[in-house]
C-alpha cells in the first residue's frame, strides 16, 4: 500500500512541471509587458528597463521558467504583479472559499444523484426513470455558467430570496453551488444508473435472491457495494473538475474563491498569480485522484488484495 502511495505522489512531479511549464510559456506570448504594468504608464523607459533587468525578464524563458520553479520547491512563489503582496499569501486568503463552494456542490450533487440513479435502475422503464435520466440529460447539457444567470434572474432578481453575489452571508453559498453541482449530479446520477443496472444483472445477485433474501436487501447489501466503484471514480474526477471548474461560477456569483483570482490575474497578466493558482488546482486534482484510488481497496476486498 505504503510503495502505491509513493508512486503516487512521485507522478505528481511530471504533472505539476508538465502543467506549469505550459502556462508559463503561453503567458510569456500574451501582450503586454509586466515591469510596465508594476510602474504604471507614466514610468520612463529607463525605469521599464531597470525592473526588467532585476526581475530578470530579459532572460531566456528557460532561464525564467527555472528560476522560478526553484523558488516556488522552497515555497516562494514570488509577488503578485498587481497586489505586491506574496502570491501565496493571496492564495491561502481565498483557498477556504473555493474549497467550502466545492465540497457544498459536490455534497449537494452526491446526496441527490446516487438516489436517484439507484432508484432509476431499480425501477428500470417506469416514469421516474424516464423523469431522472430526463433531468440528467437537461443538467448535462446546461452549462453551468448559463444557468447559475438563470438561477440569479430567477430567484434573486424576481424573487430577491438569494443574493446574486458576494459571500457576506450562509444564503450567498446557495446559487453557486446549485449552478456549479447541478452538471455534476446529472453526471454522476446517469454513472450510477448505468453501474448499478450491469451488477444487478450478474448471477450472484439472482443467487443472492434465489436464497429467499429480499429484492431490497439484495440491493442493499450485495449490489450497492459493487455497483458504487465507477461512481466512486466519476465523484473523483468530478472534485477535480470541481476546483477548476469554480473558476467561471465564481466569477458569475462574484466568489471570492482561487477562481476568480485566477480570472483576474489572467486578464491582468498577472504571471506569478496565474502560476500559483494553476500548481494549486494541478496538486489537488492529483491528491483527489490518489484518494480515490485507496477508497477503492476499502469498498472492493478484490482490489485491496492487490495492495498486499
Amino acid at each position: 500500500m505504503w510503495k502505491f502511495i509513493f508512486k503516487r505522489v512521485f507522478a505528481l512531479i511530471p504533472v505539476i512541471i508538465g502543467v506549469t511549464l505550459i502556462v508559463f510559456f503561453i503567458m510569456s506570448l500574451s501582450p503586454g509587458d509586466p515591469a510596465k504594468m508594476i510602474l504604471g504608464d507614466e514610468a520612463s523607459p529607463e525605469a521599464v528597463q531597470l525592473l526588467r533587468q532585476e526581475m530578470g525578464l530579459d532572460d531566456p524563458l528557460l532561464i525564467q521558467y527555472s528560476r522560478y520553479m526553484y523558488n516556488a520547491i522552497q515555497g516562494d512563489m514570488g509577488l503578485s504583479y498587481k497586489s505586491k503582496k506574496p502570491v501565496t499569501e493571496e492564495i491561502w486568503a481565498r483557498f477556504p472559499n473555493t474549497i467550502k463552494l466545492t465540497l457544498t456542490a459536490m455534497t449537494l450533487a452526491v446526496i441527490i444523484s446516487l438516489p436517484l440513479g439507484i432508484i432509476a435502475a431499480v425501477r428500470q422503464n417506469s416514469f421516474f426513470d424516464g423523469f431522472s435520466m430526463l433531468l440528467a440529460l437537461f443538467g448535462v447539457s446546461m452549462p453551468p455558467f448559463w444557468f447559475g444567470l438563470l438561477l440569479i434572474l430567477f430567484f434573486s432578481l424576481k424573487l430577491g430570496w438569494f443574493p446574486s453575489s458576494g459571500s457576506e452571508s450562509l444564503k450567498s453559498i446557495v446559487l453557486p453551488s446549485v449552478a456549479l453541482g447541478f452538471l455534476h449530479m446529472a453526471s454522476i446520477a446517469r454513472t450510477t444508473r448505468s453501474s448499478m443496472l450491469e451488477v444487478i444483472r450478474q448471477d450472484y445477485i439472482r443467487t443472492a435472491r434465489s436464497k429467499g433474501l429480499s429484492y431490497s436487501s439484495v440491493i442493499r447489501k450485495h449490489a450497492l457495494k459493487n455497483a458504487l466503484i465507477p461512481t466512486i471514480t466519476v465523484v473523483g474526477l468530478q472534485v477535480g473538475v470541481l476546483l477548476g471548474g469554480a473558476v467561471i461560477v465564481e466569477t458569475v456569483f462574484a466568489w471570492p474563491g482561487v477562481g476568480r483570482l485566477m480570472v483576474q490575474s489572467i486578464m491582468g497578466r498577472d504571471i506569478p498569480m496565474v502560476m500559483g493558482c494553476i500548481i494549486l488546482f494541478a496538486t489537488g486534482f492529483t491528491i483527489v485522484n490518489l484518494i480515490v484510488d485507496l477508497l477503492y481497496g476499502f469498498i472492493d476486498p478484490r482490489i485491496r488484495s492487490m495492495y498486499t
